[in-house]
């Protein structure tokens, strides 16, 4: 199981908004296939494995581990609990249950009605963890939300004109772009649009671009922004006009909206994560409205003297590493 782990995390933030699975088929004590889900809309981890065994008939006679329960719908791709009753698989080994409800335990029972030994909830915590954004979004109907910042040695964000540039180190900033490659999407409030003039997209690290979501209540940010260059998906949550035009997405909101009501329509969109990147004032919006899962906060080496103070977070510290000479940490909600 820990191996179908190991293959389930090569398809980070290609199977949105499938979740990530590996299969790891064992005869006679020996692995004789792997497998994992590349990309949404191609095939699942158990057919990628499968087809990895030269003598079929030996299935019959194989355990198949699976990081999570098999499917039981027709989706994208045919249900893979059929195809292992198909394939006559004596044993079935699973990490965890699927909690979409189109799944729900009807994988398993698909399989223990055709005679096939069941047996789940090996490594479930962990398999849990590495499908985080896909629990989060099946079990509470919201992206999975990531915040991010960097911040100075005695505690600010920006300099009191704004300017971020540059607090954290090079490496950390690559791995900044390794992170938006990992999610569905960025997320930044008007004044970081206005003053960083971010391009939101992945620059420093091989991966596709986030959808862009900004913020700006009375569409007052100049078309001329990076966010608006029509390069890649968009969404600009305002006040003013619902309007579409090519890769730009305009989605009016109530004047007296609730953040929460930016990530059902996120949701709605099938977007399963957003990586938050600022500033403090929207950054603590989402802290003190407890619309956050994880906070990942970079101190870098120097210091402002005065300035835009960090966001204030509590939670449970579950990662502390240095990204040379940077510090980062990573809490937990």
């Amino acid at each position: 199981m820990r191996r179908a782990i190991e293959l389930a995390e090569l398809g980070m933030g290609n199977t949105s908004p499938n979740p990530m699975v590996g299969c790891v088929i064992v005869h006679q004590d020996q692995v004789i296939a792997e497998g994992y889900h590349e990309y949404y809309g191609g095939p699942h981890a158990e057919p990628n494995a499968i087809s990895q065994v030269n003598d079929q008939s030996v299935l019959q006679e194989a355990t198949v581990y699976v990081t999570l329960e098999p499917c039981a719908h027709f989706g994208k791709t045919p249900p893979c609990a059929n195809l292992l009753v198909d394939k006559g698989v004596k044993e079935v080994v699973i990490g965890a249950v699927d909690t979409n409800p189109l799944v729900g335990g009807k994988g398993m029972e698909i399989l223990r009605n055709a005679g096939v030994m069941v047996i789940s909830g090996i490594l479930e915590a962990e398999v849990r963890y590495q499908n985080r954004r896909f629990f989060t979004y099946i079990e509470k109907q919201r992206p999975y939300i990531i915040l991010k910042w960097a911040q100075t040695q005695d505690g600010f964000v920006a300099r009191e004109n704004y300017d971020s540039k540059w607090i954290s180190n090079q490496y950390s900033r690559q791995l900044v772009h390794r992170w938006r490659a990992e999610e569905d999407g960025i997320m930044v409030g008007t004044n970081t649009a206005r003053y960083d003039n971010p391009k939101l997209d992945v620059r420093d690290w091989d991966g596709k671009n986030p959808t862009r979501i900004v913020i700006d209540r009375m569409l007052q940010l100049s078309q001329e922004l990076s966010v608006f260059d029509q390069s890649q998906s968009t969404i600009c949550f305002n006040l003013v006009k619902d309007e579409k035009s090519e890769n730009i997405e305009y989605i009016k909101l109530d004047p007296d909206f609730a953040l929460g009501e930016i990530f059902r329509v996120l949701y709605q969109r099938k977007i399963q994560s957003i990586l938050v990147e600022g500033g403090t004032f929207l950054l603590q919006k989402l802290i003190d409205a407890e619309l956050w899962d994880e906070a990942r906060v970079f101190t870098g080496q120097i210091n402002f003297g005065k300035g835009i103070a960090a966001p204030q977070v509590q939670g449970k510290m579950i990662h502390k590493s240095e990204v040379f000479g940077d510090e980062l940490k990573v809490w937990s909600k």
